[in-house]
């Protein structure tokens, strides 16, 4: 896929938030997405000894929270001029759940391609596609209380 300007623009708001808002050990990632009426959510990491979720994941509930629909390009990018960082196995899964045919920001910042998620997660494996059904059988009659 061919990068855009509005794909540049992704990454310098970014790049941006991970300037202004990355400092210290807590918070060491930000991420921007962007949906396909143009409106830009970003987020950063909230690390802890736990694991704690990642940029992409922030950026996503701060979407939802404001009631976007689908995303449709998210970048990721490291604090201390780290560039862009691919999304981690974690979020490339909640990605592909979330919103299939969203974009993703990758690779180094002098040679940045836009990939769709499927290209980073291949043969996914999707819970609904992996669910039982119930089958179908009589129903059981309530037995009347003595």
């Amino acid at each position: 896929m061919t990068m855009r300007d509005t794909d540049r623009a992704l990454v310098q708001a970014a790049t941006a938030v991970a300037k202004l808002r990355c400092r210290g050990d807590n918070h060491t990632v930000a991420a921007a997405a962007r949906t396909a009426d143009g409106r830009v959510f970003t987020g950063v990491n909230v690390y802890h000894f736990t694991g704690g979720p990642c940029a992409e994941l922030v950026v996503i509930g701060a979407a939802a929270t404001q009631g976007a629909g689908d995303l449709e390009t998210i970048v990721a990018v490291g604090d201390r001029g780290r560039g862009v960082i691919p999304p981690c196995g974690r979020c490339r899964q909640v990605l592909r759940e979330y919103f299939p045919s969203i974009r993703v920001i990758v690779g180094p910042m002098d040679a940045l391609r836009v990939v769709g998620i499927d290209d980073l997660l291949p043969e996914t494996y999707v819970w609904a596609d992996h669910q039982i059904e119930p089958t179908p059988g009589p129903v059981p009659t309530p037995r009347p209380a003595d």
